[in-house]
């Protein structure tokens, strides 16, 4: 039986999301090696007003996916399997062993940096549930002009589909499709439009920079979300981080692939139970975890179940 470790994207963070990281050396080390990458103290970065910016949301997110995996990992319950959502792509490419966390958050803040400063206002997201993606689309295709575009995005589930674009075109769409039977439309806590187009530019200029990293092949098993497969090379798996931010994110596809590939429990890590949530379409009852609830629950729970597996 392979463990999965799913990592959050924008969206999960949280104010104190550092500060309420458990109590272990891997995460103390991974708070210094942080400091030292960013120069700056990461617990700084994690407070209600640092968090309005996308540059410090996901560098949050990166260090706290990170520090929570490893803790797990210097516990004896370690991944076979890692997969990360949006911005969770890249504390998944540091715990498979594809680049090291120094190179990953200088490359993280880049990113935000660069997303932040081409939309910092009138764009953003939205999810739409209890519509099929071919509805959503339809309603997109409907809304979408040059001056006030809409993308889908991401694939959540199979009726969870969230839109990027502008403020006015996703306000039309909200209400198209809540007129076609969504059973929600909601705003994201995303002030950029990811996953779409829109950053074609951003991406290049990304992949670019981390052309010159050091990587390595992955020692675990890296799917990557937004072409819902395991990746081997370690330059194709930078390739995919770097223009992640400017493709759609097949998160069900994603999860269904882990599973094939031999995945039967898998665990959120460091989030808000959104994945936990989503997983739980695909695998059985059960067997989801949310590292948010306690580490030693899921240390336990992961032992017991490597421990018991008759493979």
């Amino acid at each position: 039986m392979s463990v999965l470790f799913m990592f959050p994207g924008q969206g999960s963070q949280r104010a104190g999301m550092l500060h309420a990281l458990p109590q272990d050396p891997a995460v103390a080390q991974t708070l210094a090696e942080a400091g030292d990458a960013l120069d700056v103290d990461p617990l700084d970065l994690d407070t209600e007003r640092s968090l309005r910016s996308t540059v410090a949301t996901q560098l949050c997110l990166a260090i706290a996916g990170v520090a929570t995996a490893r803790a797990l990992i210097r516990q004896d319950a370690a991944p076979d399997i890692v997969a990360g959502l949006s911005i969770g792509a890249w504390p998944a490419a540091v715990i498979a062993g594809v680049m090291d966390l120094h190179d990953s958050l200088r490359l993280v803040r880049l990113r935000g940096q660069l997303m932040e400063a081409a939309y910092p206002s009138g764009y953003g997201m939205a999810a739409i549930v209890g519509l099929a993606e071919p509805e959503v689309s339809a309603v997109v295709s409907q809304v979408h002009q040059a001056a006030s575009p809409a993308y889908v995005a991401n694939l959540n589930a199979e009726r969870q589909i969230v839109v990027a674009g502008s403020d006015a075109a996703l306000a039309q769409v909200m209400a198209l499709a809540l007129a076609r039977g969504a059973s929600a439309a909601t705003r994201l806590c995303m002030a950029v439009p990811s996953h779409c187009p829109l950053l074609q530019a951003q991406a290049q200029e990304l992949a670019t920079a981390a052309e010159m990293v050091a990587s390595q092949a992955p020692r675990l098993v890296y799917v990557s979300s937004s072409r819902a497969r395991a990746l081997l090379r370690a330059d194709l798996i930078v390739l995919d981080l770097a223009w992640n931010m400017a493709r759609p994110v097949l998160w069900h596809d994603t999860l269904r692939h882990a599973f094939e590939r031999g995945a039967r429990l898998a665990v959120e890590i460091s989030g808000n139970g959104s994945l936990t949530r989503l997983a739980r379409d695909v695998f059985a009852q059960g067997m989801v975890l949310d590292a948010g609830s306690g580490l030693d629950a899921v240390r336990v729970r992961i032992q017991r179940e490597q421990r018991d597996d008759p493979a």
